[in-house]
């Protein structure tokens, strides 16, 4: 059943999509917001308590994202109610449902996202052909693998340090969300010279003000499925993570973990926004006002849309590392150009930047 979004604006949504399967348990929703760019990319988001605001939202961040990285690609989301960590068979059949589910809804191109990876991508292509991010045993680029998100937001980071008082090198980096983005950030700030003081999952925070070896953690996370199993730091709980001592904090987890209840606890001076939609307006709004530098989601963490649009398009992963490296390095400088010049927040110049983008390539098709 494809329904218009009573809530939307003259950008969209296209059509939102209910499906449901009873035979296997699927409940899912995809949201196409705009095809102006072209046919449709966002992620596949599988949680036991996603919802259509979520879906919405996120895919106007993609139509955002797709657009400010100047992609051939409009903006979608999709969400499956469920929880990933059921037993593999289980959610293969899942996924291969959700794929047949969605054969004839060709704007639609979908990707890994939380809760989904390159195997899903496989079933998904398997079964109707149309999907990114795939396996590399079957042409795909493995974005989560070489962590492309990670890798964008290192570069988002270099270009940031010149607009506040951070510096990378010995810059303290704490991290929410130590998954395929936040651990992959890690690795490339390390290499950059920072240092990892703070680190959560779902589970717990961790910190040490000395330093965490990202390799190490990276090893216990996978061999134990824990960063609590890490020695020799402190453990509080997961909440703590905001309130870390640091210099750059990235949120890398679920959507608004910056609310008005704790945007002021925040102690960095730089964010970097790995996940998508992260803070409320409202957090925005006091970060600004406090003098904290927030790099957008949809321009620090494009790095995944891109290497994914990359491989639709038949090219190379280094390709993608290059396209990666020159997409996100340009417009994190336009942006905050743009936000100190006018004394905004980058988010506003950033939302100003991909709307007009948009915008433009609507006024160059046929709209109907």
């Amino acid at each position: 059943m494809t329904t218009p979004f009573e809530l939307g604006d003259e950008l969209g949504p296209l059509n939102i999509t209910h499906l449901a399967n009873s035979a296997v348990g699927l409940k899912a929703i995809v949201v196409v917001d705009n095809v102006a760019c072209g046919p449709a990319i966002g992620g596949t988001r599988m949680a036991p308590d996603v919802s259509l605001e979520e879906c919405a939202r996120l895919a106007r961040a993609m139509s955002y994202k797709n657009a400010a990285a100047g992609l051939a690609h409009g903006g979608a989301k999709s969400v499956i109610v469920a929880d990933p960590s059921m037993k593999l068979e289980q959610k293969e059949t899942l996924i291969r449902a959700f794929a047949c589910a969605i054969k004839d809804l060709c704007s639609y191109i979908p990707g890994p996202d939380m809760g989904t990876n390159e195997m899903c991508m496989g079933w998904v292509h398997d079964e109707i052909g149309r999907s990114v991010g795939l396996p590399r045993e079957i042409g795909g680029i493995p974005l989560d693998e070489i962590g492309a998100t990670g890798f964008g937001v290192a570069v988002a980071a270099e270009v940031a340090e010149e607009f506040c008082s951070v510096k990378l090198e010995g810059a303290r980096v704490a991290i929410q969300g130590f998954g395929a983005v936040g651990l992959h950030a890690a690795r490339q700030l390390a290499a950059r010279g920072a240092v990892l003081v703070a680190a959560a999952d779902s589970r717990n925070t961790i910190t040490n003000k000395s330093g965490i070896d990202v390799d190490a953690l990276i090893e216990t996370k996978m061999r134990q499925g824990r960063l609590s199993a890490y020695p020799g730091v402190e453990v509080l709980d997961s909440d703590a993570i905001v309130r870390v001592d640091c210099d750059i904090w990235i949120p890398a987890a679920r959507p608004d973990v910056l609310t008005a209840r704790n945007a002021d606890s925040v102690k960095a001076k730089l964010i970097l926004q790995g996940a998508n939609i992260p803070a409320t307006a409202a957090a925005e709004e006091i970060l600004h006002g406090r003098g904290i530098l927030s790099v957008p989601d949809f321009i620090a963490n494009a790095g995944g849309v891109i290497c994914a649009s990359v491989e639709f398009h038949g090219g190379s992963e280094a390709a993608a590392l290059a396209e990666i490296d020159d997409k996100i390095r340009r417009n994190t400088r336009e942006v905050l150009e743009r936000a100190q010049c006018n004394n905004e927040q980058p988010r506003m110049s950033a939302t100003t930047l991909a709307r007009d983008r948009i915008r433009n390539a609507m006024n160059l098709r046929r709209w109907s």
